[in-house]
């Protein structure tokens, strides 16, 4: 057994803990709008685990190996290092009931199915950087977009009449624990300009992992036809937020609009067809 097992291994079973807890809590109507420092210290412990996994998994050796379970499991270890760097800012601990059991669910595929292929060329320097770059912008823009969804549900929700606490259903209390749309469109536009920088150097070095091995800045097909299309999508969403202040629903159709556009990207690329969907 590999040790990129093992540690997603104990960081399913961390996150599970973690995340068991807090639902046993909302079950037993209490609260976990405030968690404490210790169970953000757990979390942080879960977190160490789950990277050191990504890393025994994906780069033990000198190439980028890489499979689909891999390539989930390093986009919600992503998205969970930006909840637990914003957590130290803002209250939003509500938000643990829906991404532990995330963090659960792909950690634990990641040790169940860590069948890859290891990605040619990735023993070039360039290339190897970009590849690591690129799959954290595709993992930060998908966790802006899941975030986007569930921000679209919570607003569809609390336009709904309220029952009774006590008539509540379970999903109903998972969303009257969420933090205040404002604080979620706050975080939101973070994981955005994050993941817009981070989409910004893979394009970068894309370019220039292009010019050595083809002699091409950029190849111009459909991959990087999509890509520039999603680059520049959650450009005009910034500078509209920046210069006319765009929020709301407007701001939610932009970006699952440049989701989408690196969603084409992505899964029409050779990458994903030879990794997996195990296509020649």
């Amino acid at each position: 057994m590999s040790l990129g097992i093992v540690f997603h291994t104990a960081a399913a079973l961390a996150y599970a803990v973690l995340g068991g807890s807090l639902w046993i809590r909302l079950a037993g109507a209490g609260g976990v709008e405030q968690t404490g420092k210790v169970a953000r210290l757990c979390l942080l412990g879960a977190l160490v685990l789950h990277g050191i996994g990504l890393q025994q998994s994906m780069l033990a050796t000198q190439h980028l190996f890489i499979g689909w379970a891999l390539a989930l499991s390093a986009a919600i270890w992503l998205g969970m290092v930006v909840f637990w760097l914003e957590s130290l800012l803002v209250r939003i601990d509500g938000l643990q009931l829906l991404l532990l059991p995330a963090a659960t669910l792909a950690s634990g595929l990641a040790a169940l199915f860590p069948q890859g292929q290891f990605v040619p060329h990735a023993n070039d320097a360039w290339l190897r950087v970009h590849l690591l770059i690129a799959l954290a912008a595709y993992g930060l823009i998908t966790i802006a977009a899941l975030h986007a969804m569930m921000m679209a549900l919570l607003d569809r929700h609390l336009h709904r009449p309220l029952d009774a606490p006590a008539e509540r259903s379970i999903i109903g209390r998972v969303l009257d624990s969420q933090p205040p749309l404002l604080v979620q469109e706050q975080l939101l536009f973070r994981i955005i300009w994050i993941g817009f920088i981070v989409l910004t150097l893979a394009v970068g070095t894309g370019s220039v992992a292009s010019m050595k091995l083809t002699g091409k800045i950029l190849p111009f097909d459909h991959k990087t036809v999509f890509t520039l299309l999603s680059w520049l999508t959650f450009g005009v969403l910034l500078a509209g937020r920046h210069i006319w202040g765009w929020r709301g629903r407007v701001a939610l159709r932009w970006t699952l609009t440049g989701f989408g556009f690196l969603i084409l990207a992505y899964t029409g690329s050779r990458f994903v067809l030879e990794m997996i969907l195990h296509r020649g």
